[in-house]
Formats: structure tokens, C-alpha cells, sequence
């Protein structure tokens, strides 16, 4: 039996990258191949959606208010309310079909985004960047067919990472000063019943929460890599989760599911949320301003 509530039946594509908006007291998550932002007020439950001229991978918050926002090839900073759209840098010399996909400000104040192969079956192209305020984009790791899953520990000290395709989990040591890494290490390789691991967030013990699509789980791993829960989601394919005052949020797709799998679960794509298992890391903000 499952403890998620259904707050919002948006019946994204790929509903993805879960924001909580603190100023704004807002929940804001994308549908990526719907090219749009989605804003929920946690008070009112007012619900609001922004179109964007490309597919969304992911975005996060800006100092100056803005969302800085992975776009298939390039990164922009974006004003939600008015819709203004800013390039921020040129476009990432990838392959045609790659696109950006996961990313998440380090506490570093830069936007970290990896990129991902959009073939079938997909390729291990795909890169991990970061991303600084004067638009300059620094390919820092390679080899990942689907970059995601960006996190960072509660003291900014290490960076977690994923590659969904080949089921693993990975580190860094990392320097929230200057963005340096070192001491990259494989932390856990996934079984089936574990599931892919897709997005993630960071508890303030230091736990890594990680989406299990493939599984139709949430699972909570130590810093070590140890599998220390496993929380069932009613429906398949779950995809990032997110903390936020007290609540769980997560994001779910339903591209890709057979009409069969429709018909049983019809809120896939939609946006849950849980009574927070956790107290949530804080989670960076890009320093553009």
C-alpha cells in the first residue's frame, strides 16, 4: 500500500527536475518533450505552465530570480512570469542526437546538466557539464549514455551521479569552492529489482534518494552506496524526487507505456508527494546575480 497522493494529474510526457521554489513557496518540475515548465503553490493550489521553444531537461534556481534552464544544446536563463527567455551559453558540441537531460545547481553556485543519447538502444555519447553565470560550459566527465541524478551531500563536500542506462551510481569528492572534483568512484551498480536509478535528491544525513523507474520505487542509499529503504510508488515509472517542507514530491512519465499500462495507472505523468521520509539538503542556487 502506498503512502503518495496524486497532487497534480498533469500527464506529462516525461515529467521531470522537481524545483522547490522557497521564495515563491512553489513546486516547479518540466515536461520535457512538452516544452514546459509547471508551477504548483503549495497554499492555494494554484497551478500555472509555461511553454518553452525546445525540450526542458531540467533547470534550477537563479539568485536573480530567474531559472537557468537546460535546453536541448544549450543553457538559457529564463523569467518564468514574464516568459523572457536569455541564452546563457552557445550550443554543446554533441552529436545530433544527443540532448541535455539532468542537471542541478551545485553549491558551487554553477548549473551542472549531462547529456544523454536519444537512440535506441542508446550509446554511452553523453557528457557532464558545468555551467557558470558568464556562460561558460566546461565538459568535466564522459562516457555516460544517460547522464543523471545529480546530487550533492549536505556539506558540499561530495557529488553523487548517475548513469541510468548502465545502472550506476557515482562519486566525487568535491571542493564547493571552486567546482574541483577528485577521487571519482563507482558507489553501487543497480539490480532489477532496484530499478535504473534516474533523479535524485539529497536528505541532510547524507542520504542519496534516487528514482527507480524500471522498479517503481524510490530508494534510499548511504553515502557509501548501501540500499537503506525502498519506497513503493503507485505507479510506474517515477522520476526524480524532491524535498519540500515536510513533503516528498515526486515526478512520473508515461511516454513510452503501452496503452495497456495507461488504461490500469491513468495519472502516470502526473506529480505525487509523500510525508517527507526525510529532511531535505539544501539545494544550491545559481549565482547569476
Amino acid at each position: 500500500m502506498s503512502d503518495f497522493e496524486l497532487v497534480w494529474d498533469s500527464r506529462c510526457g516525461v515529467a521531470e527536475s522537481p524545483v522547490w521554489d522557497a521564495p515563491n513557496r512553489r513546486l516547479l518540475f518540466c515536461d520535457i518533450n512538452g516544452r514546459k515548465i509547471n508551477a504548483l503553490s503549495v497554499d492555494t493550489g494554484a497551478r500555472s505552465t509555461r511553454d518553452l521553444p525546445e525540450v526542458v531537461g531540467s533547470f534550477g534556481l537563479c539568485a536573480s530570480g530567474r531559472l537557468v534552464v537546460a535546453l536541448r544544446h544549450h543553457v538559457v536563463l529564463f523569467e518564468y512570469e514574464t516568459g523572457q527567455l536569455t541564452d546563457l551559453t552557445p550550443p554543446v558540441d554533441e552529436p545530433a542526437t544527443n540532448r541535455l537531460n539532468d542537471g542541478k545547481v551545485g553549491p558551487d553556485g554553477a548549473f551542472w546538466v549531462g547529456s544523454m543519447d536519444e537512440r535506441a538502444p542508446r550509446q554511452p555519447t553523453g557528457f557532464l557539464y558545468r555551467v557558470t553565470a558568464d556562460g561558460r560550459i566546461e565538459r568535466r566527465s564522459g562516457g555516460y549514455a544517460v547522464s543523471n541524478g545529480l546530487a550533492w551531500a549536505p556539506d558540499g563536500r561530495t557529488m553523487y551521479h548517475s548513469d541510468s542506462t548502465s545502472a550506476i551510481i557515482e562519486a566525487w569528492d568535491f571542493d564547493p569552492a571552486t567546482g574541483a572534483t577528485a577521487n571519482h568512484r563507482r558507489i553501487a551498480t543497480l539490480s532489477n529489482e532496484e530499478g535504473r536509478p534516474d533523479g535524485a535528491a539529497m536528505d541532510a544525513a547524507g542520504n542519496y534518494w534516487s528514482a527507480g523507474p524500471s522498479a517503481g520505487c524510490i530508494n534510499c542509499f548511504s553515502p557509501s552506496g548501501k540500499l537503506l529503504r525502498k519506497l513503493p510508488f503507485p505507479v510506474p515509472g517515477p522520476t526524480m524526487p524532491c524535498f519540500a517542507e515536510g513533503h516528498m514530491y515526486v515526478t512520473s512519465l508515461r511516454e513510452g507505456k503501452s496503452a495497456e499500462v495507461l488504461a490500469q495507472f491513468p495519472t502516470l505523468g502526473g506529480l505525487f508527494r509523500i510525508a517527507s521520509p526525510a529532511v531535505g539538503a539544501p539545494v544550491g542556487v545559481f549565482a547569476d546575480g
